[in-house]
């Protein structure tokens, strides 16, 4: 249960950005930075992409349409569900960052964290994670689309960014797998540094533009409260639904830990990257908000279940 020192840091630069948000030449500066580091990212996504892995996870095809299900078609449901249902509660800009944050693909290093804490089928959790990361390069954008409308359609332009910026980093990535796979494996510690830089770079690129744009003027304090309460209603829902339906489907204990907590993530590493692409800069700020506070929520929440189904085994 305890607070993941990665959120203070991604606050501090939150904090930063409130007080010296980059303008001018400056944010020109941010932007390029930003630009390479995300290119860089999904690059490296792709060399650590075990295609072995992609091989493993297609001979249990069932479990694994199960989980990309609830990451892309049961999250959105019950976004949709709650903006019709609640529509005035938040600002428009934080029901943007509730849809895109549904429209995201599942985590992977906390998802095959907890299944293993758990005593879950790990292979299925890793075979899961790497298909639902994969897929958002090409779903997210346009599932995200529909969810919003004219709010945050993909234009050709962007079109042209997510396919420059993501998914041919990606695809070369991969393809330069066999000559760079052995010194990912062995430089995993680097690459994790990449991975959280990049978020922090988007998060201070994104929220300065935002701040520029009078982004604690529009969102007030009452509405960060309802945002973290629809949050956590939503991690709830989703949650005891994945549990239900992997039960009700006779999948044995192991089965049903994998499918619980990759079909309930959704990745920040992920998310702030592609919002950056996505949405305009003086959107983005308010629209990564919900990712942020969802993946604390989901951290402590499936730390706690993960423990608990531990302790059931005698751990």
């Amino acid at each position: 249960m305890k607070l993941d020192p990665f959120l203070l840091i991604m606050l501090a630069t939150v904090a930063l950005a409130s007080v010296l948000p980059a303008s001018g030449a400056g944010a020109v500066a941010v932007d390029w930075v930003t630009t390479l580091a995300i290119t860089l990212l999904f690059f490296l996504h792709g060399v650590r992409l075990k295609r072995e892995t992609l091989i493993a996870a297609a001979s249990d095809w069932k479990i694994h349409l199960l989980i990309m299900a609830f990451t892309f078609a049961l999250f959105p449901l019950l976004g949709l569900g709650m903006k019709a249902a609640v529509p005035g509660a938040l600002p428009p800009a934080l029901w943007i960052g509730v849809m895109y944050l549904c429209a995201l693909p599942s985590t992977v290093q906390s998802s095959i964290a907890f299944t293993s804490i758990a005593r879950g089928n790990v292979a299925v959790a890793v075979c899961a994670a790497a298909f639902s990361n994969l897929a958002g390069v090409f779903v997210t954008p346009f599932l995200s689309s529909a969810l919003l409308g004219t709010a945050g359609g993909v234009s050709t332009d962007q079109v042209v960014k997510i396919a420059s910026q993501l998914l041919l980093p990606f695809v070369v990535g991969h393809l330069m797998r066999p000559l760079l796979g052995a010194w990912a494996e062995r430089n995993r510690k680097l690459l994790m540094f990449t991975d959280r830089g990049t978020v922090v770079l988007a998060v201070y690129a994104s929220f300065s533009a935002a701040i520029v744009e009078g982004l604690w003027h529009k969102v007030a304090p009452g509405q960060l409260a309802v945002l973290l309460a629809l949050c956590l209603l939503l991690l709830a829902l989703v949650l005891g639904i994945t549990m239900g339906v992997a039960r009700a489907l006779g999948y044995a204990r192991p089965e049903e830990i994998a499918i619980m907590f990759v079909g309930s993530k959704k990745s920040l590493a992920s998310g702030v990257p592609m919002a950056k692409i996505i949405f305009p800069p003086a959107v983005a700020g308010a629209v990564i908000l919900p990712i942020m506070i969802f993946h604390q929520a989901q951290l402590m929440a499936c730390a706690s279940i993960a423990r608990r189904y531990a302790a059931r085994d005698g751990d």
